[in-house]
């Protein structure tokens, strides 16, 4: 008799044998197990944030022919400056929020707050969306006027303000969260806008959500999130606190372009006038006004018209160091005429750059004919852009700190052609996208991407002539 084999007995094993789950999923799932060695990291961010914040500050002026190698004050410029927020800059836009998350001093700080707080009820006035762009705008046109990237005064004043500012919200209102983050840091709309082209970001799948059966422990969730729709890294901190909760959550790998190509999602218009006036403008014109011949040119007819008509109260230079930069021993003094200059400047380039941008995506989007696609949302195909100019414009601190140690930067040229050309090209593809997803004919459409254009050439110009004096 022929022998019969049984063999359907393994095939419930075989059926029954789970899936391996993606690298980035377990990663999550690390992140979440490990959750008191992030808070050992946290913990030591905030004392390195700490000793390059503070201790400078009580020291004096670096003296001549000092170096990074053996003065703590230079040594913490270049780090903090030319090191630390380039590199938060490139990792929020590779990794999400992962900084917030994980590493930030003033998120551990205002948690901790917070957790030993009074755990007040959050205020409607905190809760308004213009917070994080309003104070972007004003610590970036402050820390222009005190120097903040050369003194380590103005470095204390601005992040140690901002930190005790954070403590305090902290110790005011919600209980374990981040209020401060969620509402009110200065940065936290500039984080918002990069983490959208990051290719990690943890999503909830509401299907398995909704599968889910029985008990689960509620996730701390710092900034306050509705992590049953999760599905953007704009707000999400990237901590790992909610990988896997209820089956659903998990850390997974998307195109760079999806959020951005994807459905119209709640403040983006707020978002929207960040992009465009704020980082495109008021940032870059930070940037920019030190090495503008116009602005001297301005500064120099401004001052002789008032010496002509015996006006000499804004040529004094006795404003507080607190308030303009006052540095005599370091031969740096402004005077009140400078600071209404650097003001007009980084004002007017934020209107008339910010304006023409503005300008010609609305234009783009009235030559389609249709409701379907907003300005707002087609500001999104800038944020690369973006991105690469805070890169590009906080590699100049990076520069001068090397050429002045002697380090050859023969490299650094080619590095940001690369750069420049790069994000511009990434966003002339966004553009592209988002104009091509809109039903149009085809005159309409070709006309609307050459305005959509504009704004991308604007900004590469005006980075080429500041990078390369073309």
């Amino acid at each position: 008799m022929r022998r019969v084999i049984p063999i359907a007995a393994a095939s419930p094993a075989v059926a029954d044998t789970p899936a391996p789950r993606p690298w980035p999923a377990r990663l999550g799932d690390a992140m979440q197990r490990h959750r008191r060695v992030i808070q050992a990291v946290q913990w030591a961010m905030v004392s390195f944030y700490g000793f390059l914040v503070v201790l400078p500050a009580c020291l004096p002026l670096p003296p001549a022919g000092a170096s990074i190698v053996d003065n703590l004050t230079l040594f913490a410029q270049f780090v903090f400056w030319g090191v630390w927020w380039p590199l938060v800059i490139v990792a929020t836009m590779l990794l999400g929020r992962v900084w917030c998350g994980v590493f930030c001093p003033e998120a551990a700080l205002t948690e901790w707050a917070s957790r030993h707080g009074r755990g007040g009820t959050i205020p409607r006035w905190v809760r308004w969306r213009g917070w994080p762009t309003l104070a972007f705008i004003a610590t970036t046109v402050y820390g222009q006027l005190i120097s903040v990237y050369d003194y380590a005064q103005a470095t204390l004043l601005i992040l140690g303000g901002s930190t005790l500012a954070a403590m305090l919200v902290g110790h005011l209102y919600g209980q374990s969260k981040r209020v401060w983050c969620r509402y009110l840091c200065p940065v936290s709309g500039v984080f918002a806008l990069l983490a959208k082209v990051a290719p990690l970001h943890f999503r909830a799948d509401e299907a398995a959500w909704r599968r889910h059966q029985g008990a689960v422990p509620r996730v701390d969730c710092g900034p306050l999130l509705n992590l049953r729709h999760l599905d953007s890294a704009s707000a999400c901190h990237s901590c790992g606190r909610c990988s896997g909760h209820r089956g659903a959550i998990e850390l997974a790998t998307r195109s760079p372009n999806a959020e951005i190509l994807g459905p119209v999602r709640p403040g983006d218009e707020t978002s929207a006038g960040l992009l465009v006036f704020g980082l495109l403008g008021v940032a870059v014109g930070a940037f920019q006004w030190s090495l503008s011949p116009a602005f001297v040119a301005a500064k120099q007819a401004a001052a002789e018209w008032l010496v002509a008509h015996d006006h000499y109260a804004l040529l004094a230079d006795n404003a507080p160091w607190w308030l303009l930069t006052h540095q005599p021993a370091a031969s740096d003094v402004f005077s009140w005429l400078d600071g209404l200059a650097i003001l007009a400047y980084i004002g007017g380039h934020a209107l008339v750059v910010g304006g023409l941008v503005w300008l010609a995506l609305g234009t783009a989007v009235r030559l389609l004919g249709t409701s379907a696609i907003t300005r707002h949302r087609l500001a999104m195909a800038l944020v690369p852009l973006a991105g690469a100019g805070l890169v590009l414009g906080l590699s100049m601190t990076t520069a001068n700190h090397l050429r002045a140690e002697g380090v050859p930067l023969t490299w650094i040229g080619p590095l940001r052609a690369l750069l420049l050309g790069g994000a511009v090209c990434w966003s002339m593809v966004l553009g592209v996208r988002l104009v091509s997803s809109v039903p149009a004919n085809h005159v309409r459409r070709a006309a609307s991407l050459v305005c959509c254009s504009l704004p991308m050439a604007l900004m590469g110009a005006i980075w080429a002539w500041m990078l390369f004096g073309v």
